[in-house]
């Protein structure tokens, strides 16, 4: 494991992450771009080595990162603001695949043609929502 803790700060603002905090979580960042363009630019030009390259480059950063991301320190206010954050995000997301879904039953209605069904939108709410009923579940009874 090369990346450190201390190196790192929660990302708070644009997305999900970390954010490099001292000069060795940059170094750490750059190096990791590095490896991916020296590995792209020198292996043979084909799309399938590309991907398997890519793939086993992201396994292997994933592999180093995550344990950071996981033990990272939070205080009680990062936990708070990062959960309300994390359900504004869901629920924003849910509202876009209804309006998705509502749109498509509307356009094929009104072209008086058969719903072509997007399932990944469905699947995506169906799981939402029995995520959303499990934790609540399992955590009115702690």
């Amino acid at each position: 494991m090369i990346a450190q803790n201390q190196w790192f700060s929660r990302r708070k603002y644009g997305g999900w992450g970390l954010t490099p905090k001292t000069w060795q979580g940059w170094a750490y960042i750059l190096c990791a771009v590095g490896v991916l363009l020296i590995v792209q630019l020198f292996l043979p030009d084909t799309p399938k080595m590309q991907a398997i390259s890519t793939g086993i480059w992201v396994f292997l950063l994933l592999i180093d990162i995550i344990p950071v991301m996981i033990t990272l320190k939070k205080d009680e206010r990062e936990i708070h603001v990062e959960a309300i954050s994390e359900r504004n995000a869901a629920w924003f997301m849910s509202i876009v695949l209804v309006t998705g879904i509502v749109y498509e039953i509307v356009r094929a209605d009104l072209l008086s043609k058969q719903i072509e069904w997007n399932y990944f939108m469905i699947v995506a709410l169906f799981w939402w929502a029995l995520v959303k009923s499990i934790s609540n579940y399992i955590l009115d009874r702690e």
